[in-house]
């Protein structure tokens, strides 16, 4: 399967989950994944993770962004945080979740390969 890289541009929380369960199903199947989570989205990622869906996920027997977010990185899906996204925030590496990775959008683009796909949310 050919690689995927996600960018998450957009800061609400139903958004994140959406790509996480996206970038999941592309390592599943055996996929290079990786999420560039930029912007106001970087503020999702500040443990511990959650959102205004987590209730009703959790009531629907489905796991919440925290949990998502930790099942990502045990599929070994790249969590990135852009920088300037930190920025805007207020925020440290050491205030995000664990396994998340700091890096540019420039960096981002370089590591694709000819082959990979992109998407955004």
């Amino acid at each position: 399967m050919r690689g995927l890289s996600l960018i998450v541009a957009g800061g609400d929380g139903a958004r994140l989950y959406a790509a996480l369960e996206t970038a999941m199903a592309a390592a599943a199947l055996g996929g290079r994944v990786r999420m560039f989570v930029q912007g106001e989205a970087v503020a999702l990622l500040r443990a511990p993770a959650g959102f205004a869906g987590d209730a009703a996920r959790r009531a629907a027997g489905q796991p919440d962004l925290a949990q998502m977010i930790e099942e990502a990185a045990a599929m070994e899906v790249g969590i990135i945080a852009c920088q300037s996204g930190l920025a805007l925030a207020g925020l440290t590496a050491g205030d995000l979740v664990p396994g998340t990775r700091m890096g540019g959008l420039v960096g981002f683009l370089a590591a694709m390969d000819d082959e990979e796909r992109l998407v955004a949310y």
